[in-house]
C-alpha cells in the first residue's frame, strides 16, 4: 500500500488533459507539453541523470543520457532491462532516444524564467495513445514535484493508479479518439 504524495498529486491536478496525436511513420505521435517554473539546465538534469530520472521517470537508464550511444533501463529495480539507445543531443535543448520499441523527442525551450518542455513519443499501435497519455501526465506531476525539490516517489507502473491514472487514461482516450483500451 502506497500514500499518495500530494506533491504530486496538486501537480497532476493542477494540468489540464492535453494532447495531440498525429500519424507518423509506421505508427503515432503523441505530443504533450509543459511549462515548468525552472531553468532549462535544471530540467535538462531532470531527463538526462539517471538520479533524477529515478525520482519520477518510468526510464531509468543504466548511464547519463547526455551522449549517443546504448543504454538500458529499468522501471523497477527487479523488471528485466529495456534497451535504450540516445540517437540524438543537443544540450540543453534536445535529446531523441529510444526506449524498447518507442522513440521519444525532449524538446526544451526557454521560455522567460522557465522552461517549456515538449514530448513527442512514437509509437506503432493507435489504441496505446491514452495509456501513454494518462502514464506521462501522471509522470509530469512527478516531474513537477521533483522540480520543486520535493522528495517525492516516483509514480509509475502500479502505482500510477494511485493518481488517478485510470481516469487521465478515460479523458485521453475522448481527446484523442482513441480506444479506451489497448487491443
Amino acid at each position: 500500500m502506497t500514500t499518495k504524495d500530494p506533491n504530486i498529486t496538486a501537480a497532476i491536478d493542477g494540468e489540464p488533459v492535453a494532447a495531440t496525436l498525429d500519424p507518423a511513420a509506421d505508427g503515432y505521435t503523441l505530443t504533450m507539453e509543459r511549462q515548468l517554473d525552472h531553468p532549462v539546465d535544471l530540467v535538462w538534469a531532470m531527463l538526462t541523470d539517471p538520479a533524477q530520472l529515478e525520482r519520477w521517470s518510468p526510464i531509468v537508464p543504466d548511464r547519463a543520457l547526455d551522449s549517443t550511444g546504448p543504454a538500458s533501463s529499468r522501471e523497477n529495480p527487479d523488471d528485466e532491462p529495456v534497451d535504450v539507445e540516445v540517437l540524438e543531443v543537443s544540450a540543453p535543448t534536445l535529446l531523441v532516444h529510444r526506449w524498447g520499441p518507442h522513440r521519444l523527442t525532449w524538446r526544451l525551450t526557454e521560455e522567460g524564467d522557465g522552461t517549456r518542455l515538449r514530448l513527442e513519443h512514437w509509437f506503432a499501435e493507435r489504441a496505446e495513445a491514452p495509456s501513454f497519455g494518462a502514464g506521462w501526465h501522471v509522470c509530469f506531476g512527478g516531474l513537477t514535484a521533483a522540480l520543486a525539490h520535493q522528495e517525492v516517489g516516483r509514480a509509475v507502473g502500479p502505482l500510477a493508479m494511485d493518481y488517478g491514472w485510470e481516469q487521465l487514461h478515460t479523458r485521453y482516450a475522448d481527446l484523442l479518439g482513441a480506444p479506451t483500451h489497448a487491443g
